[in-house]
């Protein structure tokens, strides 16, 4: 082998390509992976923002920033608020924060709240967190009242129509509620609310009541009253509820299965690192 052809088998990679060309191509996508991050903090800070304000703070050409935003959207990290043209966090972001944490901590910690539960009322408990735009429940615990054998874990359900759905959407920040509830709800009982403005009402009673009721809005004959529980910093990563029979959840019997339900998600949260 000559010289000439040894220094350019040196120069080149494994599949032939020019080792500088190889560099420069790996150079670029690392630092578009840079960009992209630096989109989400800069959404992270401002809540939204437009094309142009994030090209400046890039520091990059209007084309640049919009590739890299459409990119985000088209994963779900990135939103647009159709009316202003502003981009912001999309619930991509949120599903991959609590797939690192939340899940693995809110199961470990909730068990046996779901169990103390699920025994001092009778009913089924599970515990549902927030998975793009549905809940999905990640524990469950079976009452001695409980009549159904369904099981809820792994499931997910709309955030509309169920009480740990609607305490997960009235936490979330505002932008990211408001595109949720902007897509068209499906109905699926004659008592599930679809309606736009009901629906924020109802939202806003939740935060203010600290829980969420559902009745026969997912299923005819089920009720069902859900908690938010809360992470160490205050933000709500999850809801608890208590499910069951129409017949026996009377209005009555939700009110106090509302309390009890509400404390025993305190306890989670407690056990979460809140109010340390």
């Amino acid at each position: 082998m000559t010289g000439t052809r040894k220094q350019a088998d040196q120069n080149s990679g494994p599949n032939g390509e020019p080792r500088e060309r190889q560099s420069r191509t790996a150079a670029g996508s690392v630092q578009s992976v840079d960009r992209a991050v630096s989109v989400l903090e800069i959404l992270a800070r401002h809540g939204e923002a437009g094309v142009t304000e994030i090209a400046d703070e890039l520091g990059v050409h209007k084309s640049t920033a919009f590739r890299l935003l459409g990119v985000l959207e088209n994963r779900g990290l990135v939103g647009q608020a159709k009316d202003r043209g502003k981009y912001f966090l999309g619930a991509g972001v949120l599903r991959l924060a609590g797939a690192a944490a939340v899940r693995m901590d809110i199961s470990q910690e909730g068990g046996p709240v779901c169990r103390e539960l699920a025994d001092e009322v009778g009913e089924t408990v599970n515990i549902a967190v927030l998975d793009e735009d549905a809940a999905v429940n990640i524990m469950q615990a079976r009452g001695p009242a409980s009549v159904t054998a369904q099981n809820w874990l792994g499931r997910r359900t709309p955030l509309h129509a169920t009480s740990s759905g609607k305490v997960l959407l009235a936490h979330l920040p505002t932008t990211l509620r408001e595109g949720l509830l902007a897509r068209t709800l499906p109905r699926l009982t004659e008592h599930t609310v679809t309606g736009t403005v009901a629906l924020r009402g109802e939202l806003e009673a939740v935060v203010g009541q600290g829980f969420a009721l559902a009745v026969e809005e997912l299923e005819v004959g089920l009720a069902a009253v859900a908690a938010p529980v809360r992470a160490h910093d205050g933000k709500v990563i999850g809801a608890l509820s208590a499910s069951g029979p129409v017949y026996r959840l009377t209005e009555d019997r939700l009110t106090e299965l509302a309390k009890r339900t509400v404390a025993a998600a305190v306890e989670l949260s407690r056990r979460m690192g809140y109010g340390f």
